[in-house]
């Protein structure tokens, strides 16, 4: 599929065809009609940020009194709770902290290590590790070999947002750019680690916009192969700055339009998520006959998103039952989505 088809998918008013054809693909690579999900915790260690992004209701200045970093105690006892909860994995990301150096991130992640060897720890998106990067004065390449030897291992695509300047000029203009998100990827394929690809979308962007997003992420997972999956979801308003200026979130047509074109065009990724945090149960649920194999995590713990308006909750048993109403076998998976669980 090119660009300009892809645009004019989503331009469309066939919703039944395009996922019908998502659906397709979704059959061809995952033929035995299961539909996966994850019991893992986000974790949030501290919400300080020096990048003001507009979209952003989570971070806090530098100095605001309602400003945090977490100590080891209570992440290890947020991990515990997890794990007490049949949880796999932890999915640990903050704010761009301007005075922690990579021996606190290297301290932090050995102790989680040496508690929990059992834990997978898939951590830090790429405009964090490029911050950790800066503040220590090392490269990218030796930033995330070192944060892997000390215990992490697998990146998040968080960060991502729309891989376009002009788009991220006017959303996030302090955040890392787009060539930067890739070049973490690119080198934490490198070293042998797998990430994820992410899209904010609904924020302004233009479809082309929006298309030359699911461009790059195609090219590297063509060159590396390090993609485990690719995680579209909406744009969240409320309580944000952004939000004054984009009008209307996302609609559920829109939504489900375009997660059906991520699996059309992503079609080199084996797995492509239907989120039910921005869009609710029953547009995630369509979501599995629009090209989605996954429903992402129960979620034990959500800060970033529900800052910004999200609402949503959901127990190991409402996402089960959600895939078998949609015709599926529900199985838990791993980080990597490797499904060796006996349910």
């Amino acid at each position: 599929m090119t660009q300009l088809e892809a645009v004019d998918l989503l331009q469309s008013d066939d919703l039944i065809g395009i996922g019908m054809a998502a659906d397709a693909v979704r059959r061809k690579l995952h033929p035995e009609g299961v539909v996966t999900y994850i019991i893992d915790r986000n974790i949030n260690y501290t919400n300080f940020c020096t990048e003001y992004c507009s979209f952003c209701a989570f971070y806090r200045p530098m100095g605001h009194n309602e400003g945090y970093v977490l100590d080891h105690e209570t992440i290890f006892q947020k991990i515990q709770e997890t794990v007490d909860l049949g949880g796999t994995g932890v999915l640990m990301q903050g704010g761009l902290h301007p005075d922690l150096k990579i021996e606190w991130y290297e301290n932090l992640l050995s102790a989680i290590k040496l508690r929990f060897p059992q834990v997978w720890l898939h951590c830090f998106s790429a405009p964090e590790i490029t911050n950790i990067a800066e503040v220590s004065g090392l490269n990218l390449s030796d930033t995330i070999a070192r944060l892997r030897d000390s215990g992490l291992d697998s990146i998040p695509g968080g960060g991502a947002e729309i891989l376009h300047d002009e788009v991220r000029q006017r959303i996030s203009r302090l955040k890392c750019s787009s060539q930067e998100w890739v070049d973490v990827h690119l080198a934490a394929h490198k070293l042998g680690m797998r990430t994820t690809a992410t899209m904010m979308f609904g924020c302004g962007e233009t479809l082309e916009q929006r298309v030359a997003h699911l461009e790059i992420v195609r090219q590297i997972q063509e060159e590396t192969g390090g993609f485990t999956a690719f995680i579209p979801w909406s744009f969240q308003r409320e309580n944000t700055s952004l939000g004054r200026y984009v009008k209307e979130e996302a609609t559920g047509v829109e939504y489900l339009k375009t997660l059906a074109v991520s699996r059309l065009y992503l079609e080199n990724i084996l797995n492509v998520q239907s989120s039910w945090v921005t869009q609710g149960l029953k547009t995630c649920q369509v979501g599995l006959k629009f090209g989605g194999n996954d429903v992402g995590s129960i979620m034990i713990e959500e800060n970033v998103v529900s800052a910004a308006g999200a609402r949503n909750s959901a127990s190991e048993e409402e996402l089960r039952r959600i895939i078998r109403d949609a015709g599926f076998t529900p199985k838990q998976r791993d980080t990597l989505y490797r499904t060796y669980f006996l349910n």
